[in-house]
């Protein structure tokens, strides 16, 4: 049995379904892990922006977040904090450096 074609002119073309290949996952698409990465992303650079208007660096390595001051220095001398460390320090009253 052929696939079903339409005789309308022009260049006859067939519809067929692409099939998978071999390991892919399921058909559908989850979007839930590109939706974590983005907001992560974003808050990341809100962070930055923050640590900029008090003078700081927002860095990002294989162990975490550090917040680097003027003097080059690592912020409590940690370089391992995650955002929510790292908003905590942000919003303290006095300066964290």
């Amino acid at each position: 049995m052929s696939p079903e074609r339409r005789e309308e002119g022009g260049i006859p073309r067939v519809r067929r379904e692409i099939s998978a290949p071999p390991g892919a996952g399921d058909r559908h698409e989850r979007w839930s892990g590109a939706n974590d990465a983005k907001t992560e992303k974003l808050r990341g650079r809100s962070l930055q922006r923050r640590a900029g208007e008090q003078g700081l660096q927002l860095r990002h390595s294989a162990y975490g977040y550090a917040l680097i001051n003027s003097a080059r220095e690592p912020v409590e001398d940690r370089s391992d904090m995650t955002l929510d460390e790292v908003e905590s320090l942000l919003e303290r009253p006095d300066d964290p450096a």
